[in-house]
């Protein structure tokens, strides 16, 4: 939805289009869930406009599974978890998918260790020689330090992705970007009806509020970021802005202070460089090799979750020159994932 605001509509389709398939294959670990988006005299979009965007979101779906939108009709109102009502005037649902980013991972690492990948972790890369042929990887596993050689490396580090690639030599581009750090909380009230997309009041920025393990998740911010990613923190101002947020749209959370917030995380999202707010910047990923032809490392920077394993796809059409031929051992639109226990 926020996407579709700013003209990305290659990433929405190909998100929706990856939903559905998570849908399929991974129904323990990704669920479909009601999406609430209130609307007052202060909203900047007004019902026609979302529903004019739900529209294009159904559209680029295909009409598929989860693409459904309407009104809530004001009967409806209050069993949405103490919604303030006052001034009040629609609220336009839509469906969305909703995962554990953390189980969802070690579903995928399990799949492919299933499939004869091999693991190591804890581990850190140390550098990487580009060889005419191929690659040689230095890494740290425990006290040992280990080598091995490969085909391709490929530099899948999320915000560390530019650390790792100044580490490979010879050098291999690497594209201006700036991290953006994300914060959320939680705190202990229940919401059970679905998940909120509401309005921040002071900057209108979007911000969603919705069940999290019997609690309530509220998230995120958008903060410029400078320093080493593993420093990452929440601040005390995002997390007061999240408060405030909340407090303005449910009056049982209005109460709430820092003190009653019982969990809180950040994590940094790579995007394009640039002056300007980062809800506006691309999520395109951007895929950098060191070559054209039968490259030796690619560098993966920014992309979305949602988009994995297409994003996995387009890597391997990358440097499939580089690699033997051999018998497809399965496909992952197809291939179920599983909640590891």
């Amino acid at each position: 939805m926020r996407y579709l605001e700013s003209g990305q509509f290659r990433l929405v389709r190909e998100s929706l289009h990856e939903r559905s398939v998570m849908l399929r294959i991974a129904r323990e670990l990704v669920e479909l869930k009601p999406f609430y988006i209130p609307v007052y005299p202060h909203t900047r979009r007004r019902p026609w406009q979302l529903r004019l965007g739900l529209f294009a979101y159904a559209l680029l779906g295909g009409f598929g599974e989860g693409t459904s939108f309407g009104s809530v009709p004001r009967s409806q109102w209050s069993a949405l978890d103490g919604l303030d009502t006052r001034e009040l005037q629609a609220v336009i649902r839509y469906h969305d998918a909703q995962t554990d980013d953390a189980e969802l991972t070690r579903a995928v690492v399990a799949s492919a260790q299933s499939l004869g990948a091999k693991l190591a972790m804890p581990a850190s890369f140390v550098r990487a020689q580009l060889e005419e042929a191929g690659v040689l990887v230095n890494y740290e596993e425990g006290t040992s330090m280990r080598e091995c050689r490969a085909r391709v490396l490929v530099n899948a580090a999320g915000p560390w992705a530019t650390h790792v690639a100044r580490d490979i030599r010879p050098a291999t581009p690497v594209p201006r970007v700036d991290l953006v750090q994300g914060t959320h909380i939680v705190v202990p009230v229940a919401t059970t009806a679905g998940i909120y997309y509401v309005e921040a009041p002071t900057d209108r920025r979007a911000v969603f509020i919705m069940p999290w393990h019997g609690q309530t998740l509220i998230g995120t911010t958008e903060t410029e970021f400078r320093g080493e990613p593993d420093q990452v923190r929440p601040l005390p101002e995002e997390e007061q802005y999240l408060l405030e947020v909340a407090g303005a749209y449910f009056p049982a959370l209005k109460a709430l202070t820092r003190a009653d917030i019982t969990g809180r995380f950040a994590g940094l999202r790579v995007l394009p460089a640039g002056d300007g707010k980062a809800f506006g910047r691309s999520r395109e990923t951007m895929l950098i090799t060191d070559r054209d032809q039968c490259p030796r490392a690619l560098s993966i920077f920014g992309g979305k979750l949602t988009a994995w394993r297409a994003t996995a796809g387009q890597v391997m059409e990358r440097v499939e020159t580089s690699l033997p031929r051999r018998r497809s051992r399965a496909s992952t639109e197809e291939l179920p994932l599983r909640r590891c226990e």
